[in-house]
Protein backbone atom coordinates (compact mmCIF):
# COMPACT_ATOMS: atom_id res chain seq x y z
CA UNK A 1 0.00 0.00 0.00
CA UNK A 2 1.51 3.43 -0.98
CA UNK A 3 1.54 6.23 1.59
CA UNK A 4 -0.08 9.39 0.32
CA UNK A 5 2.27 11.71 2.59
CA UNK A 6 4.79 10.00 1.40
CA UNK A 7 4.59 10.45 -2.48
CA UNK A 8 3.92 13.92 -1.45
CA UNK A 9 7.05 14.24 -0.34
CA UNK A 10 8.66 12.83 -2.88
CA UNK A 11 7.50 14.41 -5.52
CA UNK A 12 8.32 17.47 -3.78
CA UNK A 13 11.68 17.10 -2.92
CA UNK A 14 14.41 18.91 -5.65
CA UNK A 15 17.22 16.24 -6.02
CA UNK A 16 20.54 17.71 -6.00
CA UNK A 17 22.54 15.24 -8.36
CA UNK A 18 22.00 14.71 -12.07
CA UNK A 19 22.66 10.94 -13.16
CA UNK A 20 25.45 11.05 -16.24
CA UNK A 21 26.67 7.65 -16.48
CA UNK A 22 25.38 3.94 -16.78
CA UNK A 23 28.26 1.04 -17.38
CA UNK A 24 28.83 -2.32 -16.52
CA UNK A 25 31.42 -3.13 -14.15
CA UNK A 26 33.11 -6.35 -13.97
CA UNK A 27 35.01 -6.72 -10.20
CA UNK A 28 36.37 -9.72 -8.55
CA UNK A 29 33.00 -9.87 -6.34
CA UNK A 30 31.03 -10.09 -10.06
CA UNK A 31 29.19 -8.26 -12.33
CA UNK A 32 27.56 -4.52 -10.86
CA UNK A 33 26.06 -1.53 -13.03
CA UNK A 34 28.18 1.57 -12.57
CA UNK A 35 26.11 4.66 -12.02
CA UNK A 36 27.97 7.94 -12.63
CA UNK A 37 26.29 10.78 -10.90
CA UNK A 38 27.45 14.33 -10.28
CA UNK A 39 26.26 16.42 -7.92
CA UNK A 40 25.18 19.70 -8.89
CA UNK A 41 25.24 21.73 -5.53
CA UNK A 42 29.00 20.90 -4.89
CA UNK A 43 30.61 19.90 -8.05
CA UNK A 44 31.66 16.47 -7.17
CA UNK A 45 31.45 13.33 -9.27
CA UNK A 46 30.61 10.06 -7.22
CA UNK A 47 29.30 6.50 -8.20
CA UNK A 48 26.80 3.79 -6.91
CA UNK A 49 27.58 0.47 -7.67
CA UNK A 50 24.26 -1.52 -8.45
CA UNK A 51 23.51 -5.23 -8.19
CA UNK A 52 20.16 -7.02 -9.49
CA UNK A 53 16.89 -5.11 -9.10
CA UNK A 54 17.31 -2.64 -6.38
CA UNK A 55 13.96 -0.93 -6.37
CA UNK A 56 11.31 -0.28 -3.46
CA UNK A 57 11.99 -2.19 -0.14
CA UNK A 58 14.70 -3.42 2.12
CA UNK A 59 17.91 -2.51 -0.38
CA UNK A 60 21.12 -4.04 0.93
CA UNK A 61 22.89 -0.53 1.03
CA UNK A 62 26.26 0.43 1.65
CA UNK A 63 26.90 4.19 2.34
CA UNK A 64 31.23 3.84 2.00
CA UNK A 65 32.94 7.17 2.18
CA UNK A 66 36.07 7.65 0.37
CA UNK A 67 39.49 7.19 2.09
CA UNK A 68 42.15 6.38 -0.02
CA UNK A 69 44.70 5.12 2.09
CA UNK A 70 42.51 2.41 3.14
CA UNK A 71 40.73 1.44 0.18
CA UNK A 72 43.61 1.80 -2.48
CA UNK A 73 46.76 1.14 -0.14
CA UNK A 74 45.28 -1.14 2.34
CA UNK A 75 46.42 0.76 5.31
CA UNK A 76 46.23 -1.27 8.18
CA UNK A 77 45.40 2.10 10.47
CA UNK A 78 41.84 1.71 9.67
CA UNK A 79 39.34 -0.92 8.11
CA UNK A 80 37.81 1.04 5.23
CA UNK A 81 39.32 -1.63 2.67
CA UNK A 82 38.44 -4.62 3.85
CA UNK A 83 34.67 -3.23 4.91
CA UNK A 84 34.69 -2.14 1.19
CA UNK A 85 35.20 -5.54 -0.14
CA UNK A 86 32.42 -7.53 2.50
CA UNK A 87 30.50 -4.62 1.34
CA UNK A 88 30.77 -5.47 -2.21
CA UNK A 89 30.65 -9.70 -1.36
CA UNK A 90 27.49 -9.17 0.85
CA UNK A 91 25.64 -7.23 -1.96
CA UNK A 92 26.64 -9.86 -4.32
CA UNK A 93 26.06 -12.85 -2.41
CA UNK A 94 22.70 -11.29 -1.33
CA UNK A 95 21.69 -10.82 -5.15
CA UNK A 96 20.63 -7.27 -4.54
CA UNK A 97 21.84 -4.04 -3.51
CA UNK A 98 23.81 -0.79 -3.59
CA UNK A 99 27.27 0.74 -2.65
CA UNK A 100 27.28 4.48 -2.68
CA UNK A 101 30.67 5.33 -3.02
CA UNK A 102 31.09 9.24 -1.58
CA UNK A 103 34.19 10.66 -2.85
CA UNK A 104 35.06 13.87 -0.75
CA UNK A 105 34.72 12.50 2.74
CA UNK A 106 38.35 11.39 2.66
CA UNK A 107 38.82 11.23 6.58
CA UNK A 108 35.40 11.55 8.04
CA UNK A 109 35.62 14.89 5.28
CA UNK A 110 38.42 16.70 6.13
CA UNK A 111 40.43 16.50 3.51
CA UNK A 112 42.98 13.72 2.48
CA UNK A 113 46.18 16.33 3.84
CA UNK A 114 44.30 17.39 6.80
CA UNK A 115 43.41 13.57 7.26
CA UNK A 116 47.26 12.81 6.73
CA UNK A 117 48.23 15.52 9.61
CA UNK A 118 45.67 13.96 12.17
CA UNK A 119 47.07 10.86 11.42
CA UNK A 120 50.93 12.25 12.43
CA UNK A 121 48.95 13.72 15.36
CA UNK A 122 47.50 9.77 16.19
CA UNK A 123 50.71 8.40 15.75
CA UNK A 124 51.99 10.95 18.73
CA UNK A 125 49.54 9.79 21.27
CA UNK A 126 46.40 11.63 20.19
CA UNK A 127 43.08 9.37 19.29
CA UNK A 128 41.45 10.23 15.94
CA UNK A 129 38.82 12.46 17.49
CA UNK A 130 41.60 14.67 19.22
CA UNK A 131 43.54 14.86 16.87
CA UNK A 132 40.81 16.56 14.39
CA UNK A 133 39.96 18.78 17.13
CA UNK A 134 43.58 20.17 17.47
CA UNK A 135 43.79 20.61 13.62
CA UNK A 136 40.88 23.24 14.39
CA UNK A 137 38.45 20.94 12.44
CA UNK A 138 35.68 19.18 13.20
CA UNK A 139 35.19 15.53 14.14
CA UNK A 140 33.33 14.52 12.13
CA UNK A 141 32.55 16.91 9.06
CA UNK A 142 30.44 14.48 6.21
CA UNK A 143 27.23 14.87 5.18
CA UNK A 144 25.06 12.17 3.38
CA UNK A 145 22.37 14.71 1.59
CA UNK A 146 24.19 13.13 -1.76
CA UNK A 147 23.90 9.93 -0.63
CA UNK A 148 19.63 9.86 0.03
CA UNK A 149 19.38 11.82 -3.29
CA UNK A 150 20.97 9.19 -5.17
CA UNK A 151 19.32 6.53 -3.44
CA UNK A 152 15.92 8.21 -4.11
CA UNK A 153 17.29 8.22 -7.82
CA UNK A 154 17.46 4.22 -7.95
CA UNK A 155 13.62 4.24 -6.76
CA UNK A 156 15.29 3.05 -3.40
CA UNK A 157 12.27 3.20 -0.98
CA UNK A 158 14.12 1.71 2.48
CA UNK A 159 17.67 0.02 2.97
CA UNK A 160 19.18 -2.83 5.46
CA UNK A 161 22.16 -0.37 5.94
CA UNK A 162 25.66 -2.42 6.57
CA UNK A 163 26.65 -0.13 8.83
CA UNK A 164 28.24 0.18 12.86
CA UNK A 165 27.97 3.98 12.26
CA UNK A 166 24.53 5.39 14.01
CA UNK A 167 25.10 8.78 12.46
CA UNK A 168 25.09 7.69 9.12
CA UNK A 169 21.25 6.39 9.82
CA UNK A 170 20.32 8.92 11.20
CA UNK A 171 21.05 11.16 8.44
CA UNK A 172 19.65 8.79 5.90
CA UNK A 173 16.19 9.55 7.91
CA UNK A 174 16.43 12.56 7.71
CA UNK A 175 16.79 12.62 4.17
CA UNK A 176 13.97 10.69 3.69
CA UNK A 177 15.71 7.14 3.39
CA UNK A 178 13.62 4.71 5.91
CA UNK A 179 15.62 1.95 7.28
CA UNK A 180 14.39 -1.47 7.70
CA UNK A 181 17.56 -2.87 9.88
CA UNK A 182 21.08 -1.32 10.26
CA UNK A 183 23.38 -4.66 9.30
CA UNK A 184 26.74 -4.91 11.30
CA UNK A 185 29.94 -4.60 9.02
CA UNK A 186 32.33 -5.81 11.42
CA UNK A 187 36.14 -6.48 10.65
CA UNK A 188 38.06 -8.33 12.91
CA UNK A 189 40.63 -6.06 14.63
CA UNK A 190 44.40 -6.17 14.37
CA UNK A 191 47.23 -4.14 16.06
CA UNK A 192 47.83 -1.31 14.10
CA UNK A 193 43.69 -0.24 14.49
CA UNK A 194 42.54 -1.15 17.64
CA UNK A 195 42.66 1.81 19.45
CA UNK A 196 41.40 3.74 16.89
CA UNK A 197 38.07 1.61 16.62
CA UNK A 198 37.96 1.64 20.35
CA UNK A 199 37.89 5.12 19.92
CA UNK A 200 35.02 5.24 17.57
CA UNK A 201 33.16 2.83 19.65
CA UNK A 202 33.90 5.16 22.48
CA UNK A 203 34.11 8.71 21.43
CA UNK A 204 31.56 8.13 18.01
CA UNK A 205 28.93 6.01 19.05
CA UNK A 206 29.96 3.02 16.23
CA UNK A 207 28.11 -0.35 17.26
CA UNK A 208 31.80 -2.19 17.41
CA UNK A 209 30.89 -5.34 19.46
CA UNK A 210 33.28 -7.43 18.44
CA UNK A 211 36.02 -5.29 20.11
CA UNK A 212 35.43 -7.02 23.29
CA UNK A 213 35.74 -10.49 22.31
CA UNK A 214 39.01 -9.26 20.35
CA UNK A 215 40.47 -8.37 24.04
CA UNK A 216 39.15 -11.28 25.72
CA UNK A 217 40.88 -13.39 23.40
CA UNK A 218 43.94 -11.51 23.62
Amino acid sequence: MIDNNDTQRDSARTSGVERVANVRLSTEHGDFLAVGYLDRIRGDEQIALVYGDVEGEGTLTRVHSECLTGDAFGSKHCECGEQLSAALRAIANEGRGILVYLRGHEGRGIGLLAKLQAMQLQAEGLDTVEANLALGLPDDARSYRVAADILHDLGVRSVRLLSNNPRKRAALLEHGIKLTEQVPLLIPPCEENIFYLRTKRERLGHHLPHLDRAADES
